[in-house]
């Protein structure tokens, strides 16, 4: 079965071809009054309406990418409103937290004074 089926795909695929080709099935469209059918109307039928399905493909996907641009907009004002309530808050919020705040400077300048004195190699005792 795996090795035919390749095969049954393209006879099935070739009398489709052949039957819209050969016959229109009755298929006709009409352009200023004139009617078309048989062979050449269902090939013009055809394509014109893979046109109309590509011609949706485009304006589908400028869509796409206009709402892509205006969400992501509307993204960096959210992002933006929020940062700007962030910082309200903590400026609110600072004198709060300003005796908490001192001893954790005291405890970071002590410790950035004891990692800027050099350590003399030759002051130390052997």
């Amino acid at each position: 079965m795996k090795k035919s089926a390749p095969f049954l795909i393209l006879f099935i695929l070739a009398l489709l071809i052949c039957n819209a080709l050969f016959d229109g099935h009755g298929m006709s469209f009409d352009i200023d009054g004139e009617d078309f059918d048989g062979p050449l109307g269902a090939i013009a039928a055809f394509l014109m309406a893979s046109g109309g399905i590509l011609i949706g493909i485009v304006v589908a996907a400028l869509v796409a990418v206009i709402l892509v641009l205006v969400f992501a907009g509307v993204g960096v004002v959210i992002v933006c409103a929020l940062v700007l309530a962030a910082l309200v808050v903590v400026l609110a919020v600072s004198p709060l937290m300003l005796p908490l705040l001192i001893p954790v400077a005291i405890i970071w300048a002590l410790s950035r004074r004891n990692r800027q004195r050099p350590i003399d190699a030759k002051a130390q005792p052997a």
